[in-house]
C-alpha cells in the first residue's frame, strides 16, 4: 500500500510540480515549501546575537524594548521578497508558521526571548481580514510558539481602523497614519507579562510602535519584537 502511494504521488507531482516559494524551482522528495538550497542561502540576520541591531536601533527614544530581532533580511526583486508575496498574497500561509519556526532556533538561544510569556500578532482591520482569509503574522507567532513554550494571544490587541496603505509614505506619515488605530480588549491578561509583537515584515517601524504604545501603557508589560523580514 505504501509504495502504491509513493507512486501515486510521484504521478501527482509530475503533473502539479510544488514550487519552492523562494526560487520558484520544483521542490524534490522530502522538501516543503522552501527548498533546502534556498533555507541554507536565504540571507539570515543574525539579530539574536546582536543586541544593538538596527532593527532595536529604530525604537530607540520611542518606546521601550527588551529585544527586537528580525528573521532575514528583505530586498526588493529578491528571494525573500518572494517568499512574503507567496505568505500575503498567493495564499501560502503555511509559510509564515514555517518562519517561525525558523526564528524560533534562533532566539531560544536569546536569554530574553526566552522569557517570552506571550505572542501577540499584529491584527489586521477585520476587512482586510475578511479578504485575505487569514493574519499572515497570526501564523508566524504560531510557529513561534512551540519553540519558545509561549502562548499565541490573538484576539486581545485589535484593529478598531482602517488605515491607508503605507507603501509610499514617509515615516512621520506612516506614523501619523497609525494613530487611534488599536486597542486592547482586556489589559487586565497582560499584567506583568513579557510579550513577544511580531509582525510580516518591518520598514519603518510605525505600527509596530503604535501597537507598543499602547500595550506598554499596561501595568509591568515588557516588550520585545519580531518579525519574519527586515526591510532598510
Amino acid at each position: 500500500m505504501k509504495l502504491q502511494e509513493s507512486y501515486l504521488s510521484d504521478f501527482i507531482s509530475l503533473l502539479f510540480p510544488q514550487l519552492c516559494a523562494a526560487c520558484g524551482q520544483t521542490l524534490v522528495a522530502n522538501e516543503h515549501l522552501i527548498c533546502t538550497e534556498c533555507r541554507l542561502t536565504l540571507p539570515r540576520t543574525g539579530f539574536h546575537l546582536q543586541p544593538d541591531n538596527i532593527v532595536a536601533q529604530q525604537f530607540w527614544g520611542k518606546i521601550e524594548l527588551q529585544g527586537a530581532y528580525a528573521l532575514f533580511y528583505f530586498a526588493k526583486g529578491g528571494k525573500v521578497q518572494n517568499v512574503m508575496h507567496h505568505l500575503k498574497y498567493k495564499g501560502i500561509k503555511e509559510l509564515g508558521k514555517l518562519a517561525g519556526e525558523m526564528a524560533g532556533i534562533d532566539l531560544v538561544k536569546n536569554d530574553v526571548f526566552r522569557s517570552i510569556d506571550l505572542i501577540i500578532p499584529v491584527p489586521l482591520h477585520k476587512k482586510r481580514l475578511r479578504e485575505r482569509g487569514y493574519n499572515q503574522s497570526a501564523h508566524f507567532a504560531y510557529g513561534l510558539a512551540a519553540p519558545l513554550n509561549a502562548t499565541v494571544e490573538e484576539n486581545n490587541l485589535v484593529r478598531v481602523a482602517a488605515t491607508e496603505t503605507q507603501t509610499h509614505k514617509s515615516r512621520f506619515e506612516r506614523f501619523n497614519n497609525m494613530q487611534e488605530v488599536f486597542t486592547i480588549k482586556y489589559p487586565e491578561k497582560l499584567k506583568g507579562k513579557h510579550v513577544l509583537l511580531v509582525d510580516d515584515v518591518i520598514t519603518t517601524g510605525s505600527t509596530l510602535e503604535a501597537c507598543g504604545i499602547q500595550l506598554l501603557q499596561i501595568e509591568g508589560l515588557k516588550l520585545s519584537i519580531a518579525t519574519i523580514a527586515y526591510a532598510e
